[in-house]
C-alpha cells in the first residue's frame, strides 16, 4: 500500500474519555441510532475566554454573540447565554427558540441573509436588534415597525472595502462608500426611515485575512466619524464570525498532505483522494490549475490569537488599531461560530458493510450519509478514531479504506480522502469525527430517503466517571 498523508486531529480530553469507553458509545448508538452527535457544553467556556483575555488585555469594550447558525442545539444557545454570551439569529425560527428561551432582546442581534415580515415583526415586536443588508429590508422594517407605532434598533451591514487597490466583492450588505449618504439621506433629511433607530454597523468578510479585517475595522471608524456631527451616534461595530480553528496537531503532517495531493492530481503517485479529486486543483496539460478549497485545518493564529492579530494591526496614522478603537469609545462586537464550537462535538457512526469496489478500493459503508458531515469546503479533513469491537491487530494488516454513506449517490462519500486503518474494520465497529459541532453536523444535513435526521446528545457529566445517564437530549 502506497504511503498515505496522516491529518491527526487535536484531540480534547473529554473525547478521549469517550474514546475509553466504547461499550457506552454501543449503548448510545442502539438507543439513538446511528450517527449520533455527542456536544460537550462546557467546552464552549475556554473558547469564549480565550476572545475575552484579548479583550480584556487591550481594554476594549466589547459583546461577543454565538453564531447559531453554526449549530442548530438549544442546549449550546443555553450555554453560551449562561457564559453571557449575546446569540445571533439567521433566520425566524432561531429567533423564536431564543425567545422563547427567555434571552433578553439586548442579547439578540437578527443577521438573517432573507428576513420575510414574519421574522421582521418578531424583532421589531420584541426590540432586538435588526442587522439591514439592503434598501428593501429598510422599506419592510419602517413599514412593519410603523404600523407597530415602534421604532426598531438596527445596524447597517456594509462591504466592498478597498484592500491594496481592489475592492473585496460580498453579494452581502450595502457599498461602503455609500452608505454614509444613504443614512444620512433616508434617515435623517428625507426622513424616509423614521422608525429606524441607528444603532451601529456591521461586516462580514470571507476568507480568514487579519489585514483585511483591521481596514474594515478602519472603514468603520471613519464612517462613524463622518456620522457624529450629524447626531448620528455608532454605538458599536460588529466585526462578524470567521475566526480561524486549528484543528490538527501537526503542520508538518499539513504541508505533507498538501504536497501529496498536488503530486498525485499530476499522477506522480497513487491517489490519495477519492477519484483522484483534487479539491479545487486539476491537471491541464501537466500542469497545476485552480486553487485548494479548503478549509485551512492547520494554521498558526486561532480564535484569541486572530482577534489579537486584528486588533494589534497598525493603522495609517501609524498607531495601533486597538488604540483607535478605545480613542473612539465604540463597542467591538463579534459574531463566531465554528470557533466557539472548537472541541464541543463529534459524530459517532457505526459500520454496515465493507467491499471492494471495481478499481479494488476498499468501500466501508456507514450507517449515515454525507449530509451528516457535510463541510462548506471541499473536504474535512481529519482523521477519524476507529473503535473496534476486536482491537487486536496482527502485523500486515494495515488497509486503505474510504467511508461511504447511505445515499443512493455514486458521490455519497463521507470523507474524499482515502483513509489508512490499522486493520480492515469489521461489521458494527464505530468511527468518531472529531470536532464536527461547528458547521459540520447541521449546516447542510438532509433527510432525503427519509432517513431520521442525527440525534443531538450531550454530556452534562456531574461526577468524575462516564456515565450513560448523563447523556441527554435537547432541551
Amino acid at each position: 500500500m502506497n504511503h498515505l498523508p496522516k491529518l491527526s486531529p487535536k484531540v480534547a480530553p473529554w473525547i478521549n474519555e469517550l474514546e475509553a469507553q466504547p461499550q457506552l458509545l454501543h449503548r448510545l448508538l442502539e438507543k439513538y441510532g446511528s450517527p449520533v452527535n455527542i456536544h460537550f457544553p462546557k467546552s464552549m467556556e475556554e473558547n469564549y475566554r480565550d476572545f475575552q483575555q484579548v479583550f480584556d488585555e487591550y481594554s476594549i469594550k466589547h459583546q461577543v454573540f454565538f453564531a447559531r447558525k453554526a449549530n442548530k442545539s438549544k442546549n449550546l444557545v443555553e450555554q453560551a447565554h449562561s457564559l453571557g454570551m449575546g446569540i445571533d439569529t439567521a433566520s425566524l425560527g432561531e429567533l423564536k427558540d431564543c425567545l422563547q428561551m427567555g434571552i433578553a432582546a439586548e442579547k439578540l442581534v437578527v443577521t438573517a441573509a432573507v428576513k420575510n415580515r414574519e421574522l421582521i415583526r418578531l424583532a421589531v415586536e420584541n426590540q432586538v436588534l435588526i442587522v439591514l443588508d439592503n434598501a428593501d429590508e429598510c422599506e419592510l422594517a419602517q413599514e412593519v415597525a410603523r404600523e407597530l407605532d415602534l421604532h426598531v434598533n438596527v445596524a447597517f451591514r456594509i462591504s466592498g472595502f478597498e484592500v491594496k487597490g481592489k475592492k473585496l466583492y460580498s453579494r452581502f450588505g450595502f457599498d461602503v462608500e455609500k452608505i454614509s449618504e444613504f443614512i444620512l439621506r433616508y434617515l435623517l433629511r428625507k426622513k424616509r426611515f423614521d422608525c429606524l433607530k441607528y444603532k451601529g454597523l456591521h461586516f462580514h468578510l470571507n476568507g480568514y485575512s487579519t489585514q483585511e479585517r483591521a481596514l474594515a475595522i478602519s472603514h468603520c471608524l471613519d464612517i462613524a466619524k463622518e456620522l457624529k456631527p450629524h447626531g448620528l451616534v455608532t454605538e458599536f461595530v460588529d466585526i462578524g464570525g470567521g475566526f480561524l480553528v486549528n484543528y490538527l496537531e501537526s503542520q508538518e503532517e499539513w504541508v505533507h498532505f498538501r504536497a501529496e495531493l498536488e503530486k498525485a492530481v499530476l499522477g506522480n503517485r497513487a491517489e490519495i483522494t477519492f477519484e483522484n479529486n483534487g479539491l479545487g486543483l486539476s491537471k491541464v496539460n501537466h500542469e497545476l490549475h485552480g486553487e485548494l478549497k479548503i478549509y485551512p485545518f492547520w494554521n498558526s493564529k486561532s480564535k484569541g490569537a486572530f482577534l489579537k492579530a486584528i486588533l494589534s494591526a497598525e493603522t495609517s496614522q501609524g498607531n495601533m488599531l486597538s488604540e483607535r478603537i478605545l480613542k473612539s469609545g465604540i463597542e467591538v462586537r463579534m459574531e463566531p461560530g465554528r470557533s466557539l464550537l472548537d472541541q464541543v462535538g463529534v459524530t459517532v457512526a457505526r459500520v454496515a458493510f465493507r467491499k471492494n469496489d471495481s478499481r479494488n478500493d476498499w468501500l466501508v459503508g456507514l450507517e449515515m450519509n454525507m449530509t451528516q458531515l457535510l463541510s462548506g469546503s471541499a473536504d474535512f479533513l481529519l482523521d477519524p478514531i476507529l473503535l473496534y469491537q476486536n482491537p487486536d491487530v496482527v502485523k500486515d494488516q494495515e488497509v486503505a479504506v474510504y467511508f461511504t454513506g447511505a445515499y443512493c449517490l455514486e458521490r455519497d462519500v463521507i470523507l474524499k480522502r482515502k483513509i489508512a486503518l490499522p486493520k480492515l474494520p469489521e461489521v458494527g465497529d464505530l468511527v468518531i469525527f472529531v470536532n464536527t459541532a461547528g458547521y459540520m453536523m447541521h449546516f447542510f444535513e438532509s433527510s432525503a430517503h427519509l432517513f431520521p435526521l442525527a440525534e443531538n446528545l450531550y454530556w452534562n457529566r456531574k461526577q468524575d466517571r462516564v456515565e450513560f445517564a448523563d447523556f441527554q437530549t435537547d432541551l
